[in-house]
């Protein structure tokens, strides 16, 4: 249903604002607008044609607010006012959020659930069902949760991303708000695997985020972590399949170890091409709070295995499952690159080539 009460006959036009900014407007937007405090009030009155939704935001229509109409109103009560009145410029339909380069909602993003519904998730809540908007504010704004709005603070805010008109915290610390909030160990762990098979983050990103809000102490977070690891890696591998087949690449062989003949075990790798001494590694590491001897000795094996192996003649391309997601027609140029010149390279020392 569309709501379209109209403002008095002395106000000023609202055509520059989008559609649903003419139903969602602050005390101060709407005394700019030629409405007195005194009447936005009467309006507001019990079974009048507006309501006071938030402290100060007004929802022009006396029905229930719809999802867009909540965000909005969650923007306007917590974003930073820019003007001597006290008025945040208002948006044109044709940039929702940005007017003279400048952001509208200043400091102000929606995160946690919310945001992440907004990100596609298919394990997000309906916003219409969520009965808490998440909105992130920097650590020092002087603001309270009330209604339906929970403040979140942070001392360095990220930079959000535009969905549909509404500023967004980005994937990993949108997920780390919403993970703060919750103690199902079976929602933590949909919404962490979701991130990374729906293509929104890397488990490295997520990981790094959720140590900087101190939660891979929460044990059924750290189980999901785990979980979020394994899911990573699949993927990635399956990346890698789809890049080799898809770009035209020759068969490698897949997962295997080298070894010298009766000598040590040189590593595993994830692809092999034996007639071109040529090696793909993928570089799945995601360090952890109190796994540091661990993160250190696994690069360390990462650096030792490639440096030995360039000795033996043996290329070693190394990708990370970002790149594979976002530029894999890149990797797949450096790997064809890779096989193309090993024909202008002395013959590799003979290993011995077993399945991992």
């Amino acid at each position: 249903m569309t709501h379209n009460t109209p403002l008095s006959p002395s106000t000023r036009p609202l055509r520059h604002l989008s559609h649903v900014q003419r139903r969602v407007l602050t005390i101060a937007q709407l005394r700019a607008h030629g409405i007195a405090s005194a009447e936005a009030n009467e309006q507001c009155r019990p079974g009048g044609p507006w309501q006071q939704i938030l402290p100060g935001v007004v929802l022009l229509h006396p029905g229930p607010p719809t999802s867009e109409e909540r965000l909005h109103a969650a923007l306007l009560y917590t974003a930073k006012e820019r003007t001597a009145t006290g008025v945040p410029a208002q948006p044109d339909a044709e940039q929702p959020y940005r007017e003279r380069g400048r952001p509208v909602y200043a400091e102000a993003m929606i995160t946690g659930l919310a945001a992440l519904a907004l990100h596609g998730f298919s394990s997000a809540p309906p916003l219409l069902s969520l009965g808490t908007l998440d909105v992130l504010v920097p650590r020092l704004r002087r603001l309270r949760s009330t209604g339906c709005i929970r403040i979140v603070r942070s001392s360095s805010l990220p930079t959000p991303e535009l969905i549909d008109g509404i500023p967004v915290a980005p994937v990993p610390r949108a997920l780390a708000d919403a993970v703060a909030g919750l103690t199902d160990a079976d929602a933590v762990r949909r919404l962490l695997t979701d991130a990374v098979r729906g293509g929104h983050s890397e488990p490295a990103a997520v990981v790094r985020e959720l140590n900087q809000g101190r939660l891979l102490g929460r044990p059924h977070v750290v189980d999901a972590v785990d979980s979020l690891l394994a899911e990573g890696r699949a993927i990635a591998e399956g990346r890698l399949f789809r890049m080799v087949h898809e770009y035209g690449l020759p068969d490698p062989v897949w997962n295997v170890d080298l070894r010298l003949p009766g000598g040590p075990h040189l590593g595993g790798l994830d692809a092999y091409w034996p007639d071109h001494s040529v090696a793909v590694e993928l570089d799945t590491r995601a360090p952890r709070p109190g796994h540091q001897e661990e993160d250190d000795a696994l690069w360390s094996e990462y650096a030792r295995k490639r440096e030995y192996l360039e000795r033996l003649g043996i290329t070693v391309v190394h990708i990370t499952p970002r790149k594979l997601r976002e530029a894999i027609d890149q990797q797949a140029t450096v790997v064809r690159t890779a096989l193309m010149a090993s024909g202008d390279r002395e013959p590799a020392a003979y290993v011995v080539v077993l399945p991992r």
